[in-house]
């Protein structure tokens, strides 16, 4: 009999996330995840339940409106500055940026345009607005050690460098 997901199993899985609505992969974990249930939550509550009682070799789909954990898009978080006055290391998209109110909140953003002109920058969740499906693909299920259970993951063995010589560079 297959062990199921539960408590205190340790799981291997990979995922993708699917735009709903295009059928574009947004993201996508091509080497396995690991992580043991019920001690961390590695992806969202709604993900995490669906894995609940499945197997090892199981394909789950679990579809997410977005909105109800990021809420809706909110345009006033979207900015378009000349690209003059956007420093150079500013300037490529995927860039992650820092910002800061005047009060000292901080948020990030993320340039997701960049033209000959402008540059935009966008401080929603790049989740925001979409329904997306997450596949997920169960690789292994396992009672989790102890370690594991303490750490909320696989615990590797520490390599042994007693026996190792300096290279010379």
């Amino acid at each position: 009999m297959k062990a199921v997901i539960e408590a205190n199993k340790y799981v291997e899985l990979t995922y993708k996330v699917i735009d709903r609505k295009t059928g574009q992969v947004l993201t996508m974990v091509e080497f396995p995840l690991g992580y043991v249930h019920g001690v961390n939550e590695i992806l969202s509550p709604r993900v995490m339940d669906a894995l609940e009682g499945k197997s090892e070799g199981d394909i789950i789909e679990v579809h997410i409106d977005c909105n109800d954990i990021y809420g809706p898009r909110d345009e006033a978080l979207v900015i378009v500055e000349a690209i003059a006055n956007v420093p150079e290391a500013y300037r490529d998209v995927g860039t992650a940026i820092l910002m800061e109110n005047d009060n000292g909140q901080t948020k990030s953003f993320l340039v997701t345009r960049v033209d000959s002109r402008t540059v935009t920058i966008d401080g929603n969740n790049p989740l925001c607005g979409r329904e997306v499906i997450f596949k997920l693909e169960i690789l292994l299920v396992r009672d989790a050690t102890g370690e594991e259970i303490r750490y909320g993951g696989k615990v590797e063995p520490v390599p042994d460098l007693n026996n190792c010589r300096a290279v010379p560079v």
